[in-house]
């Protein structure tokens, strides 16, 4: 799993609720660096709009999870994703509510895309 974090995460909002990151974000993962590269753009977490005052989707503090999960689902790898979303979001903070959210993640792949629930 993750060993670390290796580099800062930089982005900027676009005008489409989107997030563009700055510069290169790089993450040390199962001892392979893995290389997410300027320019990339995400969507913050993907939650319904009527529960954003609960988890709003552009929280700085849970970016580096989001993007991490997001390039790893843009490869179509979700079992990765997810894998390294809890593992990323139970490091920032372990709580209820990241608890709520790794399992909402987990559910929405195994509906969309019939990928077996992770644990």
């Amino acid at each position: 799993m993750i060993k670390e974090w290796y580099s800062e995460l930089s982005y900027t909002p676009t005008n489409k609720d989107m997030l563009i990151l700055n510069k290169d974000y790089k993450i040390k993962v199962d001892d392979k660096i893995i290389c997410i590269q300027s320019g990339f753009c995400y969507d913050g977490a993907s939650v319904p709009y009527y529960t954003r005052y609960i988890v709003p989707p552009f929280r700085p503090k849970y970016q580096p999870a989001i993007v991490v999960h997001d390039y790893y689902c843009d490869l179509g790898e979700y079992r990765k994703a997810d894998k390294l979303f809890e593992y990323m979001l139970l490091k920032i903070e372990n709580s209820f509510k990241t608890k709520i959210m790794i399992m909402c993640v987990k559910l929405y792949h195994k509906l969309k895309y019939n990928s077996p629930v992770t644990r």
